[in-house]
């Protein structure tokens, strides 16, 4: 049993039984001001205003306690989009980029996740397991407390199964929640025909479920087709959710073909009309937006406000990966959401916590301040509040990260 006091301001309160918030219930949170968390078996008992502090006076002096002076207490981040497991970096590529060559381009070339996938491939798995442990630290040290991470460079069996190994061990290592995605359909492997490696993917499901939580297809121009997509995640069904990456470089049909299989998010989104809006409405799916990916590839940025006034939700997370987000950074794409997206500070804050919670399945227990929730949380320096957090994004803030 601990408690937290002297909280300037506890931000991201939610009642029980809200899993996610859409419309205009995503630019609103509680706040209290001036307030106290008791925390038991590492949830939140209950919390209130210091005016009704209970027990100050023996509870306080306890070394389990916490005093916040004045700093701002948050759930912390939740990321339902990353790509941490890789060995090396991409950073020959980067040059690629400064020189005029789309991501497209590149992969064309058979660079890109291809590069990736040979490099991981050579890399004995203690190494590709260290490498990772490092991001997943860095990634928790900025105030994330929860991960999605995805296979994808492997694009074979064997590398396919190293890599969710490597997650499944992360995930009994780190204190943060960890949810693992066979992606195995990231490109085509090399040595396959499109068709072959389709098929490959597919024999490869039974296996991967014995680690992985979700499948995902990586349905865009160049990669896998709606068709491809729909044989794949029917062959998923009944042994993994859904999870779609989908028109980050083309209007590919992902979202529909996604929607059509109950898939719990739809990633990336960068280009997007109103067909994808509407198929949206109405389903459990969560869009899910990387505006990391825009930042670094030069792509255009969801249409986030357009989603939130059409009564959805939204998620951002980071798409950490060597080759188009080379970083775990949450509190920039919140602020990426503010700058770039419009989103006001609680709309961001809403789509990299609840929300984004609520993109990798773990709403019940993660992303926002709620009796019974985990306190999984980040306590700020004194004098920040949401605003600010986003505004003053490169400025250090977190004094503590609580798991």
């Amino acid at each position: 049993m601990s408690l937290i006091y002297n909280i300037g301001i506890l931000a991201g309160i939610q009642p029980k039984g809200v899993p996610r918030v859409e419309g205009p219930a995503q630019g609103q949170t509680g706040i209290l001001e001036d307030a106290w968390l008791r925390i038991e078996d590492g949830r939140t008992a209950e919390f209130g205003p210091m005016s009704a502090c209970p027990d100050l006076t023996c509870e306080c002096d306890s070394p389990d306690n916490i005093n916040a002076g004045g700093g701002m207490v948050i759930p912390g981040f939740c990321d339902s989009h990353t790509h941490i497991v890789y060995a090396g970096s991409r950073d020959a590529e980067f040059l690629d980029k400064i020189n005029g060559l789309s991501y497209e381009e590149i992969a064309a070339r058979g660079g890109g996740i291809l590069n990736s996938s040979d490099l991981l491939n050579r890399t004995p798995e203690e190494e590709l397991y260290i490498q990772s442990m490092v991001r997943a630290q860095e990634m928790m040290a900025k105030g994330t407390v929860a991960m999605e991470i995805k296979s994808g460079y492997g694009l074979c069996p064997e590398g396919e199964m190293k890599m969710l190994r490597v997650i499944d061990r992360i995930r009994k290592t780190i204190p943060a929640a960890v949810k693992s995605t066979f992606l195995g359909a990231h490109a085509v492997g090399r040595g396959y025909s499109h068709e072959a490696y389709v098929q490959t993917v597919i024999d490869m499901i039974p296996e991967a479920a014995k680690y992985a939580d979700f499948v995902d297809v990586f349905c865009d121009d160049g990669f896998f087709t709606v068709e491809d997509t729909d044989r794949i995640l029917t062959a998923a069904e009944h042994l993994l959710t859904p999870k779609i990456h989908a028109n980050e470089l083309a209007v590919s049909g992902g979202v529909q073909v996604g929607v059509k299989h109950g898939a719990l998010s739809v990633d990336h989104l960068e280009r997007t009309t109103d067909a994808e809006i509407a198929a949206l409405k109405g389903t459990w799916t969560m869009p899910t937006m990387l505006p990391g990916s825009s930042f670094f590839l030069g792509l255009p940025y969801g249409r986030a406000k357009d989603y939130i006034k059409a009564d959805l939700g939204v998620a951002l997370a980071s798409d950490y990966n060597p080759g188009s987000s080379p970083s775990g950074d949450m509190r920039f794409v919140m602020a990426q959401g503010c700058i770039k997206m419009r989103l006001t500070p609680v709309e961001a804050f809403n789509a990299v916590t609840l929300n984004s919670a609520y993109a990798m399945g773990i709403s019940e227990h993660y992303g926002s301040i709620t009796v019974g929730k985990k306190a999984a949380l980040i306590l700020t320096e004194p004098g920040w509040d949401l605003t600010r957090m986003a505004y003053q994004y490169q400025t250090p803030c977190i004094r503590k990260v609580l798991f």
